[in-house]
C-alpha cells in the first residue's frame, strides 16, 4: 500500500501524509559510513533508528511508503479508535441495565466515526514524522531500498553503505486463492479504514483476532455481518472456553457466524457480490455488498534483493533469522513482522531493543528470552502470555490451572462485567507458566502476569501486593491467595491443629 492509497484525501488524512510522507520532503545525500542502516518506518524500523541515533551512532532510516507501518495507518490505532466507537453505541443500547434510559433507537454515524479515527491517527502520526526523526539525528530516505552488496544498499541512486543494518520491512496482508475474489474486489485492514458509508452487508472471511475484531465492530456500527470461518473454531489460537465466550458475544451482537465454513468462491451479483461458501450440510450462496478478507499474511520480501546482501529469506515465512536477530549476512539483523510469527507492535519494539544490543554493542540478547503477551480486542477482550497447559505438557512441564470467575469480583460484578475469568498455569514452587485473561479490560490486566513472569516472580508472591479494592485486578491478586491455599497440606493442617491446641 502506497502513500497514494490513503483516502479519503481530507484534512486529516493530509496532515496524516504530511507527518508520515510529506511530498517535499527532500532524502539527504549520505553522509559516509553508516553504523546502521534501518529499512522499514514501521514500529521495529522507527524503534531501532530512533534509540541508534539517541546513542550516538550514524543512522538513516528507509522507509518506500508510510512512516508509522501498519501500526498507526492501519493497524492499531485506526482499527481501535473503531472498536471504542462500536463499544459506545453498545454500551447506550444496554445503558437500561444500569437504571439509564435512552429513549429512541441508538443509531451510529459512521461517517462520524471515521472521521473521528482519521482526526486522531493524524494527531498521533506525529510521533511517527519524517521531521520528528529527522530531528533526532536521523538520516531519511523516502523510496525504495535495494541491496546492492552486503554492506551498501541503494535508494533512489543513492548508496548507502553501513557497519550494520536492519532489516524491519514488514508483512502485508494477504488473500486466499478464492476463484473470482480478485475480480469482484475486497478489502483488507489496509483498505477498510478508508470507507466513509457504513456497509449494509458485510462478509468477513476469517475470525482470528482481526476477523473477529472487525465484525463485532460493524455489527454493532449496523451492518448484517456474515462471518465465515474454515476451521472448526474461532480464534483456533486461543483458549478454548475463552474463544467460546467470545463467539456468543459476537452471535449476540448481531454476526452471523459460519464455522468448518470454507468460500468455494465469489462473483459479482446485481448491486453488491455473491458468496459461494461450503458448509458442513452443503453449499449455500450469500449476496453482500462488501467483503473483508481477514487471512494471510505476506512477508514484504520480494523488491529487497536479499540475494546481493547474502541474505536467505522464505517468501511465506520472511527473512531467516537466528535468536539473536542475525540474518544469514552477520552485518544484517532484522526485527518485527518480517521475521516472526508474533506479529505484534509491541513484539516489534523489543525485538528491535534486542537487534539495537546485539548490533551495535556486540550483545548477547536473545529472542527467545522474551516474555510475549498478546490480546484480541473483541468486547470482552482476549488477552495471554505464556505458554497453555497443553504446550507445557509437551515440553515435560507439569502445571496446575488455577482459574477465577469475574462473577466472583466484586468490582466486575458492579460493572456488569461477571462474563469472564482469569486462568494462572502454574509449574513447580508456584513459577507462572502462562495466563489466560478473558475481561473487558483484559489487555491491560495481563502486563501484571506477564510482568511477574519476566521478573520470575511467584504466584503465591503476587498475592504479597496490595491492589486497590475494588478493582478487576483484585482478580490476579485472588489467583495468588487460591495458590497459596494449595499449599495448606493436610500434614500442615494437621501441624497448625497442634499448634492452636497447644497455645489455647
Amino acid at each position: 500500500m502506497g502513500h497514494a492509497d490513503v483516502l479519503p484525501r481530507d484534512e486529516h488524512n493530509e496532515r496524516l501524509l504530511d507527518n508520515v510522507h510529506p511530498a517535499d520532503w527532500v532524502s539527504p545525500e549520505p553522509r559516509g559510513r553508516y553504523n546502521m542502516v534501518v529499512i522499514g518506518g514501521g514500529t521495529a524500523g522507527l524503534v531501532t533508528a530512533a534509540a541508534s541515533a539517541g546513542l550516538g551512532a550514524r543512522v538513516a532510516l528507509v522507509e518506500r511508503a508510510l512512516l508509522g507501518g501498519d501500526c498507526l495507518n492501519y493497524g492499531c490505532v485506526p482499527s481501535k479508535a473503531i472498536l471504542r466507537a462500536a463499544r459506545a453505541a453498545a454500551d447506550a443500547r444496554g445503558a437500561g441495565e444500569f437504571g439509564v434510559r435512552v429513549d429512541g433507537e441508538v443509531r451510529v454515524d459512521f461517517a462520524a466515526v471515521m472521521q473521528r479515527m482519521r482526526r486522531l491517527r493524524a494527531s498521533i502520526s506525529r510521533h511517527d514524522s519524517a521531521e520528528r526523526f529527522g530531528g533526532l539525528g536521523v538520516d531519511v530516505y523516502l523510496g525504495e531500498a535495494r541491496f546492492a552488496s552486503e554492506d551498501a544498499v541503494e535508494v533512489d541512486g543513492r548508496r548507502l553503505t553501513f557497519r550494520r543494518a536492519c532489516i524491519a520491512t514488514g508483512a502485508r496482508a494477504s488473500a486466499p486463492p478464492i476463484r473470482g475474489l480478485a475480480d469482484a474486489g475486497y478489502l483488507t485492514n489496509e483498505t477498510v479504514f478508508s470507507l466513509t458509508e457504513l456497509p449494509r452487508r458485510l462478509a468477513v472471511i476469517g475470525a482470528g483476532p482481526i476477523g473477529c475484531e472487525l465484525a463485532q465492530a460493524f455489527a454493532r456500527f449496523g451492518s448484517q455481518v456474515l462471518q465465515f470461518e474454515a476451521l472448526p473454531r474461532i480464534l483456533i489460537k486461543d483458549d478454548l472456553e475463552a474463544a467460546e465466550i467470545v463467539r456468543s458475544r459476537l452471535v449476540e451482537d448481531g454476526v452471523d457466524l459460519h464455522v468448518d465454513a470454507k468460500v468455494a468462491g465469489v462473483e459479482r451479483a446485481p448491486g453488491g457480490k455473491r458468496v459461494r461458501v461450503q458448509l458442513p450440510d452443503g453449499e449455500r450462496s450469500f449476496d453482500v455488498d462488501e467483503i473483508l478478507v481477514a487471512v494471510g499474511r505476506a512477508p514484504n520480501v520480494g523488491s529487497l534483493n536479499l540475494e546481493a546482501a547474502g541474505v536467505e529469506y522464505d517468501k511465506r515465512k520472511g527473512v531467516k533469522v537466528d535468536d539473536r536477530l542475525r540474518t544469514t549476512n552477520s552485518r544484517v539483523f532484522a526485527a518485527g513482522d518480517i521475521c516472526t510469527p508474533f506479529q505484534f507492535t509491541h513484539t516489534a519494539d523489543f525485538m528491535a531493543r534486542i537487534v539495537i544490543k546485539n548490533a551495535l554493542f556486540m550483545g548477547r540478547g536473545r529472542m527467545s528470552d522474551l516474555v510475549i503477551p498478546w490480546a484480541t480486542y473483541t468486547d470482552p477482550e482476549l488477552a495471554h502470555v505464556g505458554l497453555y497447559p497443553e504446550e507445557a505438557e509437551r515440553r515435560g512441564i507439569e502445571t496446575e490451572t488455577l482459574v477465577q470467575r469475574f462473577a466472583d469480583v466484586d468490582r466486575a460484578v458492579l460493572d456488569g462485567d461477571e462474563e469472564g475469568f482469569a486462568k494462572v498455569y502454574v509449574g513447580k514452587k508456584g513459577r507462572i507458566v502462562g495466563a489466560t485473561v478473558l475481561a473487558r479490560h483484559a489487555g491491560d490486566l495481563i502486563g501484571e502476569l506477564s510482568l511477574a513472569m519476566t521478573a520470575g516472580v511467584r504466584l503465591g508472591s503476587v498475592a504479597n501486593a496490595i491492589h486497590p479494592y475494588p478493582t478487576q485486578a483484585e482478580a490476579i491478586r485472588k489467583l495468588g491467595d487460591a495458590y497459596n491455599k494449595t499449599r495448606l497440606t493436610p500434614r500442615v493442617q494437621w501441624l497448625m491443629e497442634k499448634w492452636f491446641k497447644w497455645t489455647r
